[in-house]
C-alpha cells in the first residue's frame, strides 16, 4: 500500500473515530452523569468536609492535656468513636465505639483518660471507663454510681484527676467519690447534685453546683472549706484551675455566658472575666444572637496547655431528649493574649438548613442556627435565647421528637417565617424574627396545636410554601388542610386563617409528602405505603398537578421512581429532587413538566468533601432557585455531621 492511500485510509479512520465519539457525547449529554460538570458539591456546618478529617458531633465535655491534645466525649457520633481527639484544630482520630460514652464528663492524666460510659452499654450510666492514651482500649471499669439506667440526664456530672486519685460527681447519689486511678474506692463528700469538678495546687478539690450558683471547696481530706457564691443568675458548668495563675476558671452557663476568674488566694474574690458579657446574647458587640470569637453560647469546657494557649468548649443550645442531637461541637482556641487562634465545629446532625430567599440563598437556616459561605462555611448565629423563651420547643427534654434541627424557611414581605422540625416529625414548630431580637427565632406555636386549632398529627406531609400558607395532611383524614397566610403584626409575628380542607385524589392515598409552589401553582404529591405502619416511608408515585388553585385535580406528569426506598422530596423552579434512604446519597432531578429525569446530583468534588451514605430524614432536602438562575440544593448528611450544599445550573 502506497503512503498516500495510507495516509488517507487513516483520515478516513480518524473522522469515522471522532464522528462516532461526537455521536457519543452528544448522546451522553442526554444522560444523567453527563450533567456532573453543572454543578458543584460544597457543605456548611463543620470545619472539615471528610470523613477523615471531620470535627466530630455532639461534644459534651472535654479535657486538655499539658501538650494541648484535647479529648472530647460525645454521647453519639455516627461515623467515629464517642470520645474525639484533636491537637492545632485537626482530628487525630478517636476512642471507643459511636454510642459508648454518655457525654457529660471527661478527664485525663499523662497516660489515660476517663469518661462517664453510657446507659445502653453493659456498664451503664453510673460507670467511668478508663482508656489507655496509646492504644485508645478501653483497661478498666469503675462504678461510681447506682444510677446506671439515666439516659435523657447525666448521673456522672464531673470528673478530675490528680496524682493517682481520681474525683467523680455521683449527681444522684448527692456526692463526689474519691478513687485511686486504678479503681480503688479512698471516700466519699457528701454535697447536693455536685457538678464539673476541678484540682487546686493544694489538692483541695472544687465542686461545682450549677443549680444553686455556688463552687464549694474541700479538703483533700473531704472536709467542707470555703465556698464561692457566684452573682445571681450564674450557672457554673465547666471549671479549671489555673496552675500558672492561681486562678479558678468557672464556665458560666446562666446569662452572662462567659469565663469567671476567681483568685483563691485567701477569700476566693471574683478578679476578672474571659469573654463578652452576655455572650452570642449581647447586643453591643453584634446582633443577638451572633457567634464569634469570645461570644460564648453554652459552656460546657474550659482547657489550657502549658504554653498558655486557652480551649473553651461550647455546645449551642438547641436538642431535645436525645443527648446526641445536642447544639453540637464548637471549640475555640485562644493564644495567652486572648486572640483566637482557631474554631473547630461540628453545629449539624440529623438537620438541614434551608436557603433564605431573603438573602437570595447567602444564608441557610437550620432549626437551631444560621449559617453562610463555603468549604465549611461559617457559623452565624445560635437563634435559641434560652433565657428570654425558656419555653422554647428546642430546648424541651420531653418534646416527643429527638431533636428540631431540620429549617424549613420562607420570607414574605421581609418577614421571615422558620419551621423546625425533627428527623421524621409528626408536629412542626413554628418561629419568627424582627429586628429588635436579632438572630433569634421567637416561638409562635406549632402545628398540631392552638396556632392552628387541631390535635390531629401530621403524617400525610408538610410544606410552607413560598407565599407562607401552610399545606398538611392531617392524620387519617384523607384530606389537605390548607392554612393561608393572614399577615403579620407589627411585631412580625404570622397568623393564619381556618384551614380550607381538600379531599386527597384517591390516586394518590395515602399521601406521604406535599410541595405546592404558588408561583406555578404546582402541587406534588407523594403517596405512602397503603395498610403500612409506616407513615414516614414513599412508594416512589409522585404525582404533579399543574392549576392546582385553579381547581385541576388530574395528575400529569405522574412520576413512578425505579430507585429504593425514596425518602425526601423538594422542589424549585422547573425541577423536582429526590433522595433517597438505605442505599445512595444521589438526588435525582425530574423536570415538572415532562416528568422526565434530567439529571443526579452525586458529589462533584470527592477529594474535598463525603456526602453521607443517603438521606435518613423526610425532609432532609431543601431546594431554592436563585435570581441568576442556579439552583442550590442541601442535604442532610448525618455521617459527616455537615449540610451538604449542591449547585446546579440547568
Amino acid at each position: 500500500m502506497n503512503k498516500n492511500k495510507q495516509h488517507k485510509q487513516h483520515k478516513q479512520r480518524l473522522c469515522a473515530l471522532l464522528s462516532t465519539a461526537i455521536f457519543a457525547t452528544s448522546g451522553a449529554a442526554l444522560a444523567p452523569a453527563a450533567q456532573a460538570q453543572q454543578y458543584t458539591t460544597d457543605w456548611l456546618a463543620n470545619t472539615y468536609g471528610t470523613l477523615a478529617a471531620h470535627a466530630g458531633n455532639g461534644a459534651r465535655s472535654m479535657w486538655v492535656s499539658p501538650d494541648g491534645v484535647i479529648y472530647t466525649a460525645s454521647f453519639w457520633d455516627e461515623n467515629e468513636g464517642g470520645m474525639a481527639i484533636y491537637q492545632n484544630g485537626k482530628s487525630l482520630g478517636s476512642i471507643g465505639l459511636h454510642n459508648e460514652f454518655q457525654g457529660g464528663a471527661i478527664t485525663g492524666n499523662l497516660t489515660s483518660v476517663f469518661a462517664a460510659m453510657q446507659a445502653g452499654t453493659a456498664y451503664g450510666s453510673g460507670t467511668v471507663g478508663r482508656y489507655n492514651r496509646a492504644s485508645g482500649q478501653r483497661d478498666l471499669t469503675i462504678s461510681v454510681s447506682t444510677w446506671n439506667t439515666v439516659s435523657k440526664a447525666d448521673a456522672i456530672t464531673g470528673l478530675a484527676t490528680q496524682n493517682a486519685l481520681l474525683y467523680a460527681s455521683d449527681f444522684y447519689g448527692n456526692r463526689v467519690r474519691i478513687f485511686t486511678t486504678d479503681g480503688a474506692w479512698q471516700r466519699d463528700i457528701a454535697i447536693a447534685s455536685p457538678g464539673a469538678l476541678a484540682l487546686d495546687s493544694t489538692g483541695n478539690v472544687w465542686v461545682a453546683q450549677m443549680s444553686a450558683g455556688t463552687i464549694a471547696e474541700f479538703s483533700p481530706a473531704g472536709a467542707p472549706l470555703q465556698t464561692i457564691q457566684m452573682p445571681a443568675g450564674s450557672k457554673p458548668s465547666a471549671l479549671y484551675f489555673d496552675a500558672s495563675t492561681g486562678l479558678l476558671m468557672v464556665g458560666d452557663q446562666g446569662p452572662d455566658m462567659n469565663i469567671k476568674l476567681y483568685s483563691l488566694a485567701g477569700t476566693p474574690a471574683l478578679t476578672g472575666s474571659f469573654g463578652v458579657k452576655g455572650g452570642y446574647l449581647d447586643t453591643t458587640t453584634g446582633a443577638k444572637g451572633q457567634v464569634g470569637a469570645q461570644r460564648f453560647t453554652r459552656i460546657t469546657g474550659i482547657g489550657k496547655d502549658t504554653t498558655g494557649n486557652l480551649y473553651v468548649l461550647n455546645n449551642p443550645w438547641g436538642g431535645a431528649w436525645d443527648l446526641g442531637r445536642n447544639g453540637g461541637t464548637d471549640i475555640h482556641a485562644y493564644d495567652p493574649n486572648g486572640n483566637l487562634l482557631w474554631k473547630l465545629q461540628a453545629l449539624n446532625f440529623e438537620g438541614v438548613a434551608a436557603p433564605d430567599p431573603a438573602t437570595d440563598a447567602s444564608l441557610f437556616h437550620s432549626g437551631t442556627a444560621i449559617f453562610t459561605g463555603t468549604a465549611g462555611g461559617t457559623f452565624v448565629a445560635n437563634t435559641v435565647d434560652p433565657f428570654t423563651y425558656p419555653s422554647d420547643p428546642r430546648l424541651n427534654m420531653n418534646d416527643t421528637q429527638r431533636d428540631e434541627h431540620f429549617g424549613q424557611l420562607a420570607s414574605v414581605g421581609g418577614n421571615r417565617i422558620l419551621v423546625a422540625s425533627g428527623q421524621n416529625p409528626a408536629i412542626f414548630y413554628f418561629f419568627h424574627f424582627n429586628p429588635a431580637s436579632g438572630y433569634i427565632a421567637i416561638p409562635d406555636g406549632s402545628l398540631p396545636g392552638a396556632l392552628f386549632n387541631t390535635t390531629f398529627s401530621v403524617t400525610g406531609g408538610f410544606c410552607i410554601d413560598s407565599k407562607g400558607d401552610v399545606w398538611a395532611g392531617l392524620d387519617r383524614t384523607n384530606h389537605i388542610y390548607h392554612y393561608p397566610l393572614t399577615g403579620f403584626d407589627g411585631n412580625g409575628k404570622p397568623s393564619w386563617g381556618h384551614a380550607i380542607t381538600i379531599s386527597t385524589p384517591m390516586s394518590a392515598r395515602p399521601i406521604t409528602r406535599i410541595v405546592y409552589q404558588p408561583e406555578s401553582d404546582t402541587m406534588i404529591l407523594a403517596q405512602g405505603l397503603a395498610g403500612s405502619w409506616d407513615w414516614t416511608a414513599m412508594n416512589g408515585h409522585i404525582e404533579v398537578y399543574h392549576g392546582w388553585a385553579a381547581g385541576n385535580r388530574t395528575p400529569g406528569p405522574v412520576i413512578n421512581l425505579t430507585s429504593a426506598n425514596p425518602k425526601s422530596i423538594a422542589a424549585a423552579g422547573h425541577y423536582l429532587f429526590v433522595g433517597y434512604v438505605h442505599t445512595v446519597p444521589n438526588i435525582d432531578v425530574f423536570d415538572l413538566t415532562t416528568g422526565q429525569q434530567v439529571t443526579t446530583l452525586i458529589n462533584a468534588n470527592p477529594g474535598t468533601v463525603d456526602v453521607g451514605s443517603d438521606v435518613d430524614s423526610m425532609y432532609g432536602l431543601r431546594a431554592y432557585l436563585t435570581s441568576t438562575g442556579q439552583y442550590v440544593i442541601t442535604k442532610d448528611n448525618y455521617n459527616g455531621s455537615s449540610v451538604i450544599v449542591h449547585r446546579w445550573t440547568p
